[in-house]
C-alpha cells in the first residue's frame, strides 16, 4: 500500500505542470486559436521564476520568493503570448507556424539571457527558497488517501483550483459562453455584439500565463533551477492532454494525471531491484511513447471546435 500511495502521489506531483499547461492551451484552443507554443510558454514560465526567486531571494524575501517566482512567470510570459497572439489574430499567420516559432524564440531567448545574466552559466543558481509539500491538517490522517491527495505542493492545490474555476466560468457564465462561441461560430458570435478578435486575444495571452506556471512549477518543486532542458517536451505532452481531454477542463486535468502517472511509475519502479538492469533511457521515454499511443488512439474520437485554426476577419460574417 505505501508503494502505490507513493505511485498516486507521485502521479499529482508530476502532472501537476501538465494540469496548468494543457488549461492553458484549452482556453486559447477554445477561442479557435491553435497553440502548439505551450512547449515555449512553459520555457519561458520556468526562466522568469527561476530568475525572479533567485532575486527575491538575494533580497531577503525569504518564503515570499517562490511565490514571487510563481507570479512573475505568470505575467512576464504575456511577452511570448502577445507575440503568438498579435501574429494568429492580427496578421492571420499560420498559428502551426506561430506556435512552433515560438518555441524555438523562448527556448533560444531564454538560454542566452542565463549565460548574459550569469556570466556563461548554462544554468541559473540552485534555489534555496522553493515549495515544499504541505498537509492538510486532520485531512491528511487518513488511512492511505491522506498521503495521496492531502500531502502536495501547494501549486497542486492551485492547479486544482484553477480547473475548478476554469469549469465554472466556461460552462456556468456569459464570459465562457463568449469563448466558446467563438471558437465554434466566430461569425454568429459577431453578429450577436461579441467581439471575436478581442476574445482570442485575451484568451491566448492567458494561456500562455497559465502555461507558464506549468514551467514554473517544475522550477520551485523539483528541479530548483532553471536549464535549457527543464521543460523536455513537456508543453507537447499539455497539448496531447487538451485533445485527449477533448478541450474541457476535467478531461484534460484527468489526461494530465494519466501522463503523470507515466513519469511517476519511471521514478517509482526504478527503485525495484529486477528494473536495475533496464536501461535509465527506456524509462525516460515512457512518457513520450504513451502520449505518441495516446494520440493514435485519440484521432477520429475527439472533435476540435469548428473553428480552430480558422482566422476571423471582422466584418466579414
Amino acid at each position: 500500500m505505501d508503494i502505490l500511495a507513493n505511485l498516486l502521489n507521485g502521479t499529482l506531483v508530476f502532472s501537476t505542470a501538465l494540469i496548468f499547461a494543457a488549461l492553458g492551451g484549452l482556453i486559447s484552443e477554445r477561442s479557435g486559436v491553435i497553440n502548439i507554443g505551450l512547449e515555449g510558454f512553459m520555457v519561458s514560465g520556468a526562466f522568469f521564476s527561476a530568475i525572479i526567486s533567485y532575486y527575491a531571494e538575494t533580497a531577503g524575501m525569504g518564503a515570499l520568493s517562490p511565490w514571487m517566482g510563481l507570479l512573475g512567470a505568470f505575467v512576464f510570459t504575456t511577452i511570448f503570448s502577445s507575440i503568438h497572439a498579435l501574429a494568429s489574430i492580427k496578421y492571420k499567420a499560420n498559428q502551426v507556424v506561430s506556435g512552433v516559432v515560438i518555441n524555438i524564440l523562448a527556448a533560444s531567448s531564454t538560454f542566452f539571457f542565463v549565460k548574459m545574466i550569469f556570466m556563461g552559466s548554462a544554468e541559473t543558481p540552485m534555489l534555496t527558497q522553493v515549495f515544499h509539500k504541505v498537509s492538510i491538517p486532520y485531512l491528511s490522517d487518513i488511512p492511505f488517501f491522506g498521503r495521496v491527495l492531502f500531502n502536495a505542493y501547494p501549486t497542486t492545490y492551485l492547479a486544482i483550483a484553477i480547473v475548478l474555476v476554469i469549469y465554472y466560468v466556461m460552462f456556468k457564465t456569459s464570459a465562457g459562453l463568449r469563448l466558446r462561441a467563438v471558437g465554434e461560430h466566430p461569425s454568429a458570435a459577431d453578429t450577436a455584439g461579441i467581439k471575436v478578435n478581442r476574445t482570442r486575444y485575451l484568451a491566448v495571452i492567458l494561456s500562455g500565463s497559465l502555461a507558464a506556471l506549468g514551467g514554473a512549477t517544475i522550477v520551485l518543486t523539483s528541479n530548483s533551477n532553471f536549464a535549457f532542458n527543464t521543460i523536455s517536451g513537456q508543453g507537447y505532452i499539455a497539448l496531447a492532454a487538451v485533445i485527449f481531454g477533448k478541450w474541457h477542463p476535467v478531461g484534460a486535468m484527468l489526461a494530465a494525471l494519466f501522463f503523470g502517472l507515466a513519469q511517476a511509475i519511471k521514478d517509482q519502479f526504478q527503485i525495484f531491484e529486477f528494473a536495475q538492469s533496464i536501461p535509465n533511457e527506456i524509462f525516460y521515454m515512457l512518457p513520450y511513447v504513451l502520449t505518441l499511443l495516446v494520440l493514435i488512439g485519440a484521432v477520429g474520437r475527439s472533435r476540435s471546435p469548428k473553428a480552430l485554426g480558422e482566422p476571423y476577419d471582422v466584418g466579414k460574417r
